[in-house]
């Protein structure tokens, strides 16, 4: 079972991911793609790790190798959230290897239909905003939402979340 949850910036769908995998009882893995690039990003991922990880999540640290981590990790009876998708896509698309993007995530989306793994990915809709003025963003925007479209069809639900609202756009909770 796979779950993408998307929305923009706090819309709620971090919440309403934690609530779902929460609700499943099962052994929950939390996977954190953010990487410490500055203080401010430290600050919030000490935040994260304090406020999320009290004894009722595993947290594992990916900033890359998702597919990898997830195929290490995966077992039955348990659920993966993976937060947050646009971060992984960002790391990804900053790093030296300019293939490392394509690669990793035509890895993703091979594996996904084979992990025994409940899987809950959350992303960021880029696509709705202001036409971003550079190229690596745009590329961002472009990548991103390729991405979330692949992920749509390979995913059991998908929801969007707005103003803390959840609307199922595809499958049943």
């Amino acid at each position: 079972m796979s779950h993408l949850v998307l929305g923009g910036a706090r819309s709620g769908k971090s919440r309403y991911a934690e609530q779902l995998a929460l609700n499943t009882q099962k052994p929950r893995i939390y996977i954190a793609t953010a990487q410490a690039v500055d203080d401010e990003m430290a600050q919030r991922i000490a935040h994260h790790q304090q406020q999320r990880c009290q004894n009722v999540w595993q947290l594992v640290e990916e900033p890359i190798y998702l597919a990898d981590r997830l195929a290490a990790l995966d077992q039955e009876h348990q659920v993966i959230l993976v937060d947050c998708l646009t971060i992984w896509m960002s790391n990804l698309l900053l790093a030296s290897d300019p293939d490392l993007q394509g690669r990793e995530c035509l890895k993703l989306l091979e594996l996904l239909p084979k992990l025994k793994s409940e899987i809950i990915m959350v992303s960021n809709e880029t696509g709705l905003g202001v036409i971003p003025l550079g190229e690596i963003t745009r590329r961002f925007v472009d990548e991103s939402g390729r991405l979330h479209q692949a992920l749509g069809q390979v995913c059991q639900h998908v929801v969007f979340c707005v103003a803390g609202f959840p609307m199922q756009l595809k499958g049943v909770e």
